[in-house]
């Protein structure tokens, strides 16, 4: 499987919520708060040019922003 990287925020439903959808899909990933870490904060605002939380990042895939289960789903498949 590959790597999956959830950028979130502090007090973000969507981003909760893309969290549980991951682990009821049993699918392994790794948390980043842009709040809380430069760094990440950096890499969504200025590199990837992304405001929304979450923003989930996958190999192979092309970021994606908000709460999207259908997506969060197919992750299982794809990694």
């Amino acid at each position: 499987m590959g790597k999956v990287t959830v950028y979130t925020k502090n007090g973000c439903p969507q981003c909760d919520m893309t969290k549980v959808v991951l682990t009821g899909e049993g699918i392994a990933f790794e948390t980043c708060n842009i709040e809380e870490d430069q760094k990440a904060y950096d890499y969504i605002v200025n590199t990837l040019n992304l405001r929304q939380m979450p923003v989930v990042v996958a190999d192979g895939l092309e970021p994606f922003t908000g709460f999207q289960p259908d997506k969060l789903k197919e992750l299982g498949i794809k990694c």
